[in-house]
């Protein structure tokens, strides 16, 4: 890192941070009492906002951060929020920030940023920026991952499950399970992957951006990703006994490139669903989008606070 960008670091003493209350399974008492009481131990000037559960979590934080008047915008949520604070930070040209609150955090993990509020408030502190790609689908960012499918209707059965039982992992992989029993309805798609057509017929197409969680399963593709590129997932077998069986297999780190899901990396790819509107989900969060879908990686990368110590330097 040069003397300007070094000096940049330790001038942004000012932050604004985006808190989604509903984030996670957390029991602490009030996350925001506490994370502003952090965030001033730790030297940092900050405003904490809590958008109301209505609120477009994007525009939210452009205001938030325009009228705060800070260096900084930070998330404090899981990967859902975090994403949505990375749109307005990317649009808003100023470094991003993590305070892990979700039940996997795959974004922060994947860039060594801890997972207790004291370590992660200490990271923006005490950090160093790294710039990362962005990729966006229809123009919406996403950090990790964007799908169609079968894993937006995981997503659906999820919500009422939590609703129900709280949030925990145990939770949603029970979602998984259930949703994929009762998925009935493959796609017939045409995919343009870097210029090259191909059609396909398949009950999930997934998108990653994340070598980390790549890792995490065991799927290739990670030096891809690494390298600038999306992996790009569709997975084989159209009855429920097969998805559940593939999904069983994937979380425990087993499934296999031509047995269970074909995977090609691309840095632009058009999806063609033969429908006006397809439901895609983004970093654990779903929308109707008009087709076709495109997925690609923003121009300019997005910066974020990671620790000193982190190996993606």
């Amino acid at each position: 890192m040069g003397f300007i960008q070094e000096a940049i670091v330790q001038s942004q003493r000012t932050v604004c941070v985006i808190l989604n209350e509903r984030s996670g399974d957390h029991a602490e008492g009030d996350r925001r009492a506490r994370i502003a009481a952090l965030l001033g131990e730790a030297g940092l000037n900050a405003k904490v906002v809590t958008p109301d559960r209505n609120q477009d979590l994007t525009e939210a934080a452009r205001r938030a951060l325009r009228q705060s008047g800070a260096d900084m915008l930070v998330a404090a949520g899981g990967d859902g929020t975090i994403a949505a604070v990375a749109a307005a930070s990317h649009d808003e040209g100023v470094p991003m920030g993590v305070i892990p609150q979700g039940t996997f955090n795959y974004f922060a993990r994947g860039l060594d940023i801890p997972e207790d509020m004291e370590g992660a408030i200490d990271v923006l502190a005490n950090g160093r920026l790294h710039d990362m790609p962005l990729g966006e689908v229809n123009g919406e960012v996403f950090l990790n991952n964007a799908s169609l499918g079968v894993y937006p209707l995981i997503l659906h059965r999820r919500e009422s499950i939590y609703n129900r039982w709280g949030r925990s992992r145990i939770a949603a992989y029970w979602s998984v399970l259930l949703a994929l029993s009762g998925f009935r309805r493959p796609l017939k798609l045409r995919i343009v992957i870097d210029g090259q057509e191909r059609k396909v017929r398949t009950s999930l197409v997934f998108v990653a951006n994340s070598a980390y969680q790549l890792d995490r399963f065991n799927l290739d593709g990670v030096e891809a990703v690494r390298d600038g590129k999306f992996a790009l997932f569709t997975a084989k077998g159209e009855r429920s006994i097969d998805l559940v069986r593939t999904a069983l297999k994937l979380a425990g780190g087993a499934a296999q490139k031509g047995a269970d899901f074909d995977l090609v990396t691309a840095r632009d790819i058009t999806i063609h669903t033969g429908r006006p509107k397809a439901l895609v989900a983004r970093d654990g969060e779903k929308a109707l989008m008009k087709t076709p879908i495109r997925v690609r990686l923003r121009d300019v990368p997005l910066r974020v606070m990671v620790p000193r110590n982190d190996p993606t330097e």
